[in-house]
């Protein structure tokens, strides 16, 4: 009797475990593809620039629920998302195509009412949606996006350029999306339990809208090329902030200390979080679904960004050795953990 042959769950790899299993099998043979799978995007060659391309999937009952998620929202959210890949590059989207998996449940009109939210965010960004596919699906709504950017080629920034004592940025707040995401689950519950029950979400609109339409941050990416400045790694905090800084680390073969201090918070979402009986800084390092922007620069470009209105400093670049840390209020360091969304 042949021995049965060992069966891996996807789970127990996890979404990273499984992306770098499939990398090993693969290796680009084109001299045109620069940066193929591990980065926000893939680089091609294009001559003078180079192109930016990276895919996202939003998959009914995993990354969305249509009970509380409009259409119309999720079309701009679907091109926001990945507007912020091509943004973590310090690229400029220029296409998007769009791949649609459709039960039948869904109606023409329920269709265009996605449509015309990821016409929003195409007017937002200055993005063209150049085509796609449409399908059935058994069950539900599936959402693919491919955007395509561009970028000069000495400003493209990676994740694997970090550099001991550079200053750790970040853009926004963190944790919002996380507490949307608490404030609709409640109201759907008690909508569940009294349909004549009205939700009232008027006190947590920015957390909500966090959740249902976030922001890619294009406007940073204007600010620092106007600065002058190109950071020398960068990502976009789609995961968890810690989850995030944890792959630059690893990509960049570097440790990472961060200020509990220093960590950017909108009041709302420090409130809610205490209402909810959950730590804010645990919501704001592993909350997920920000879509702000985490990035390193040297020392020598502080100046040009110290006064930018919308980044923050957050700690520094450390050796490999000294692991990643997390220094809090009362000057304890402690080990930074990341606990961020977990695709399987």
């Amino acid at each position: 009797m042949s021995q049965e042959e060992k069966r891996t769950e996807i789970g127990e790899i996890g979404e990273f475990g499984l992306i770098d299993r499939i990398a090993e099998s693969f290796k680009t043979v084109n001299t045109s593809t620069l940066i193929g799978i591990g980065d926000d995007a893939a680089v091609i060659d294009a001559g003078e620039h180079v192109k930016l391309v990276s895919t996202d999937m939003l998959v009914e009952g995993v990354h969305f629920d249509l009970s509380y998620m409009p259409l119309e929202h999720l079309g701009y959210k679907a091109v926001a998302v990945n507007v912020s890949d091509i943004a973590a590059m310090n690229g400029i989207p220029k296409q998007i195509t769009i791949g649609l998996g459709l039960s039948n449940r869904f109606s023409v009109e329920a269709v265009e009412s996605f449509y015309r939210g990821v016409k929003f965010a195409c007017e937002d960004y200055a993005v063209d949606l150049i085509g796609g596919d449409t399908t059935s699906s058994p069950r539900g709504l599936i959402v693919s996006v491919t955007v395509i950017g561009e970028a000069a080629k000495e400003k493209v920034t990676y994740r694997k350029n970090a550099e001991v004592n550079d200053i750790i940025c970040v853009t926004g707040d963190f944790g919002g999306a996380l507490m949307g995401l608490q404030v609709l689950e409640r109201e759907k519950e008690v909508f569940k339990v009294n349909p004549d029950m009205q939700p009232d979400i008027s006190e947590y609109e920015y957390l909500v809208k966090r959740q249902l339409k976030p922001a890619a941050r294009m406007d940073v990416i204007y600010e620092l090329a106007d600065a002058g400045v190109i950071p020398t790694s960068m990502i976009d905090v789609s995961d968890g902030l810690a989850s995030e800084l944890f792959h630059i680390a690893k990509q960049s073969d570097v440790g990472i200390t961060i200020y509990e201090d220093k960590l950017p918070f909108d009041e709302l979402t420090y409130r809610t979080a205490v209402e909810f009986n959950l730590d804010p800084v645990t919501c704001a390092l592993n909350g997920g679904e920000d879509y702000e922007l985490l990035f390193t620069i040297s020392q020598s470009d502080f100046d040009k960004i110290k006064n930018l209105p919308d980044v923050t400093t957050i700690g520094f670049v450390d050796k490999k050795e000294s692991g990643h840390k997390l220094i809090t209020k009362t000057g304890k360091t402690v080990p930074l953990t990341a606990q961020g969304w977990k695709h399987f």
